[in-house]
């Protein structure tokens, strides 16, 4: 185990700009890569059949990833193998993270077997609008079926990341995400080559994306003098403690994950919102996860190891100084951002995606998905690194709160704005309940740090 105990000595905000420079680094090459695997799945999909199929069906392990994989590394990982690491011995830290690298396999292991088996009732609950088109119904929950093993994958190399994030180790984290949008445009190249089906083969791709991502973060993990194993010890003090930590976290994701399964209902419904809508949606957080993951995925990731050090060292002035130093710098580049994406939205939509299968329709309903989430860009990015403070404060209870209210927020705009603006409304009632979730945060985190 090394960690760089010198940091905790450095100037915070030089040390968390040069940290976020290697992470940003690796997100942009991974967004990048991303835009060309999009344009390529927009090339050969469009906002047809294929496409909603393929993109329900990948949202599904996607969804049940983030409560069990990166919720889990952010929450409880990071602030307790810190922790251990500065008051425990090098032999503890290592059978913590044995217990808890064993219980994980165990629990997702467990659940991707019941969701494969389970797969024809999850597709028709969080996309009814495809029970109409049993064609549509059927490829769903064939290729969510393909892709749910990902789930453990993913999950796993989450854990991982975490680990290495509380070693102050990011480079790997950081450019690990590259090898699955690699994976997904080399999938469609196969296709292409030999005339396989497109969606199944991508599918594929998917899968063999995720065990790259998760030998990346072992072999790092290795080079560290890190090597998990299987382990016995069901009890043990750390892993216990990550557990008690995960479960209002779990509850946090569970409520984020409900506001995308609300999301996919109505975006379904083609009666009301209109024809793609879920594709519509895909492609247009693509757009937004740009910013919002080279800049607030990668201070947000740098802050919590250096916030929860200086948590465990009960240095609140500087705890402060660093927590406001990010935000302030996060939040003016993100409104930039927004403004610029909200305004040119057509034109940027048409640029990168309108060609081949993706038509004018696309782009117009892409474009106005695009707009309305773009006005939430600053919201999003702040929440990100307000909930990182309340995580190395190993406060997991409050951004549960906060989301619990703006799930109730979110369900109610979607349902009356979904009328009048039909897809816009889905992503403006999402902008404002990210707004509204932010602003909690805040007001919740002055009482607390006065």
């Amino acid at each position: 185990m090394s960690t760089d105990k010198s940091c905790s000595r450095c100037d915070p905000n030089h040390a968390l700009l040069k940290s976020s420079g290697v992470v940003a680094g690796g997100v942009l090459t991974s967004r990048l890569l991303g835009f060309v695997r999009d344009v390529i799945l927009a090339r050969f999909l469009g906002t047809g059949l294929l496409a909603e199929a393929f993109f329900v069906a990948q949202r599904i392990p996607n969804l049940l990833r983030d409560m069990a994989g990166e919720g889990a590394a952010n929450a409880a990982i990071v602030p307790t193998l810190t922790e251990y690491a500065q008051k425990k011995t090098a032999q503890d830290w290592q059978q913590c993270i044995n217990a808890v690298m064993t219980w994980g396999l165990i629990i997702l292991g467990t659940i991707t077997v019941i969701g494969i088996l389970a797969a024809p009732l999850i597709v028709r609950l969080i996309a009814p609008g495809f029970i109409a088109q049993p064609e549509k119904l059927h490829l769903t929950i064939n290729l969510t079926r393909i892709m749910f093993p990902y789930l453990v994958l993913i999950a796993l190399t989450a854990f991982q990341a975490g680990i290495l994030y509380s070693l102050n180790a990011f480079f790997a984290p950081a450019f690990g995400p590259c090898l699955l949008n690699v994976a997904m445009i080399l999938s469609v190249w196969v296709a292409c080559l030999f005339s396989l089906p497109l969606a199944y083969t991508i599918s594929i791709g998917v899968l063999v994306g995720g065990i790259w991502q998760f030998w990346v973060q072992f072999s790092a993990l290795a080079r560290r003098g890190v090597h998990w194993k299987l382990s016995a010890d069901f009890r043990n003090e750390g892993a216990l403690k990550i557990g008690r930590l995960m479960l209002p976290r779990l509850w946090g994701s569970a409520v984020y994950q409900i506001n995308v399964f609300v999301d996919t209902f109505c975006a379904s419904l083609a009666f009301i919102v209109g024809a793609g809508g879920i594709a519509a949606i895909y492609y247009a957080n693509r757009m937004i996860q740009l910013p919002l993951g080279v800049f607030g995925y990668a201070l947000s990731s740098v802050a919590l190891p250096s916030l929860s050090r200086l948590a465990q060292e009960k240095d609140m002035a500087r705890f402060k100084s660093t927590l406001f130093f990010a935000l302030r710098n996060l939040v003016l580049v993100l409104a930039l951002a927004g403004i610029g994406m909200a305004f040119f939205s057509k034109w940027i939509i048409h640029i990168i995606f309108q060609r081949g299968a993706f038509d004018a329709y696309s782009t117009s309903v892409t474009a106005r998905v695009m707009f309305y989430a773009a006005l939430g860009l600053p919201f999003f990015g702040a929440s990100r690194i307000l909930v990182s403070a309340f995580y190395a404060l190993q406060d997991t209870k409050t951004p549960v709160k906060t989301a619990t209210v703006c799930l109730v927020i979110n369900i109610v705009l979607n349902v009356a704005l979904m009328f009048p603006l039909k897809i816009g409304g889905i992503a403006l009632a999402s902008s404002i309940a990210g707004a509204v979730n932010c602003l909690l945060l805040w007001n919740a985190l002055q009482r607390r740090l006065k």
